[in-house]
């Protein structure tokens, strides 16, 4: 019941939200923000069910075909789950004076992307997931669309034309899955996998992987299909980029982990070599390229295309260390870059450009924004202490037991990384302020301090005790790793060790 109040409320506050009075700009602000609130709250109380998709809901939705109501929450989907309801809210915040223009239609549109994102994380139905991947589509396409800067319709289909593409793929990926096995249900299909009395061998389950990784990879971003990101970044309002970079991606990484590696294992690990030079190619590429950019926002979205490598990374090194820290590394990512483009709102507010040559000493006018931006910038960078040294340090450990080489090209993204955060901070905090600086720059408001104290506490207890995330987390990934390797061995006994060659798979195509 608790679960399915996460999911809902947002869905019945946006239903609500469209008869609240549009003039009334107070009180829908004030509304949303109890409803987040709420919701977040409610969610808390999730700590304490059973991590293990035991604690959930499975009823009848469709007769023909077979689709369940079906959701439930492990130590991975939760702390995702909470991501998002902790963020729903901050948005809301950062978003009280930003937002001028059609502000009912904005705040509830946050509500909807809430109601699409935490389903995502929480479905055990594969059509039921697929239901809410789009429906999250469609509230950030008008973000961006609509409350964007200049080039927002350039940028919003871009982003909607890039998902669908990989979306119509994993659609024909599933409704295969269902022909097959006569169900939607993810357990069922896993234990139907596992017991071999279904079964995907050779070229067919290469190219259901391949259908559904295309999705998630697009979703990542995974280079090259990265070019959307840096687009919709830079035209997104801050609320669009926050939820963007802090939990929509994870919708990509976190659908490799749930769906692509455990229901496709030998292909996955026939695949791997490639991902994983890929993701290595995104680590660094994304790194350089966020050192020349002149744009603030355009420099965290090239970070992020760096930082999700990692996550891909841990995942495809098959090893419990790069597991775990993928999944870490998907929260930490959340927070830190989530923390980043708030405060690049902050100073845009101000400012009123994203230019950073617009900016220079901006640490003299407003000394606790300099403090505040600088423990995001080291938490991203990965300073010990801080939350993304530990995800970092699991990737590198877990690709290391699976390949040496793959943790030393990746570790030279952890060095670019600072190279690209600490010049930033020097062409924007340090030196002598301008006048117009001095002028536009003021210090942190207490609206502004509610936004960013909950994501620095989290920063620092992630990094500095991370076992109160650790031990679900790793329970939840030792499972996956189990099933996948149960699901494979149960492959070859019924096929054979075979892998696929190129030549079987362009002659079945």
């Amino acid at each position: 019941m608790l679960l399915n109040l996460v999911i809902w409320i947002p869905l019945a506050a946006f239903v609500i939200g469209l008869l609240l009075p549009k003039n009334n700009t107070q009180l829908v602000r004030l509304y949303t923000l109890g409803v987040s609130t709420l919701t977040f709250l409610l969610s808390l109380a999730l700590l304490a069910m059973p991590k293990d998709f035991s604690y959930g809901s499975n009823l009848p939705w469709i007769d023909t075909p077979n689709i369940r109501y079906h959701v439930g929450l492990d130590g991975v989907s939760l702390w995702l789950v909470l991501l998002t309801t902790l963020l729903t809210p901050i948005c809301v915040l950062i978003s009280w004076n930003y937002i001028t223009k059609r502000i009912k239609e904005f705040y509830i549109f946050l509500l909807l992307l809430e109601f699409g994102l935490v389903g995502v994380f929480c479905a055990l139905d594969l059509f039921l997931f697929f239901v809410f991947w789009e429906v999250s589509l469609v509230p950030m396409y008008f973000l961006i669309g609509v409350w964007g800067y200049d080039r927002r319709i350039y940028a919003a289909v871009k982003f909607f034309i890039f998902t669908m593409v990989g979306s119509m793929m994993m659609l024909v990926a599933i409704i295969y899955v269902y022909g097959r096995t006569g169900t939607f249900d993810y357990l069922t299909i896993m234990d139907k996998l596992q017991h071999g009395t279904a079964g995907f061998a050779g070229v067919e389950q290469l190219l259901l992987f391949l259908g559904f990784f295309l999705a998630f990879a697009i979703k990542v971003p995974l280079w090259p299909l990265h070019t959307w990101l840096p687009d919709a970044h830079v035209e997104a309002p801050t609320a669009g980029s926050v939820m963007l970079a802090s939990v929509m991606l994870k919708m990509g990484t976190y659908g490799l982990l749930r769906f692509c590696i455990p229901m496709f294992p030998t292909a996955a690990r026939t695949c791997a070599p490639w991902i994983v030079v890929l993701a290595i190619i995104g680590i660094i590429y994304g790194a350089l390229v966020a050192m020349v950019q002149p744009n603030m926002k355009k420099l965290v979205a090239y970070s992020s295309v760096s930082h999700l490598g990692f996550v891909v990374l841990g995942l495809f090194s098959f090893t419990q260390q790069g597991f775990d820290g993928a999944v870490y590394q998907m929260l930490n990512h959340g927070i830190s870059t989530g923390a980043l483009f708030i405060l690049v709102g902050f100073m845009y507010e101000r400012r009123h450009s994203l230019e950073i040559a617009a900016y220079g000493g901006v640490g003299t006018p407003a000394p606790n924004l300099a403090v505040v931006f600088a423990i995001t910038m080291l938490a991203s960078i990965g300073l010990p202490t801080l939350n993304n040294f530990v995800g970092e340090f699991l990737v590198l450990q877990g690709a290391a037991v699976a390949q040496f080489k793959w943790a030393v090209f990746a570790a030279i993204g952890v060095i670019l990384s600072a190279c690209y955060m600490l010049w930033l901070y020097q062409r924007t905090f340090m030196g002598k302020a301008s006048d117009e600086v001095a002028h536009h720059m003021y210090d942190l408001k207490v609206r502004e301090w509610a936004c960013m104290v909950p994501l620095i506490l989290l920063m620092v207890w992630l990094g500095s005790y991370a076992q109160t995330f650790l031990p679900s987390i790793s329970a939840s990934n030792a499972s996956m790793l189990n099933q996948s390797k149960n699901t494979m061995e149960m492959h070859v006994r019924n096929h054979g060790p075979r892998t696929v060659s190129v030549a079987e798979l362009i002659h079945a195509r």
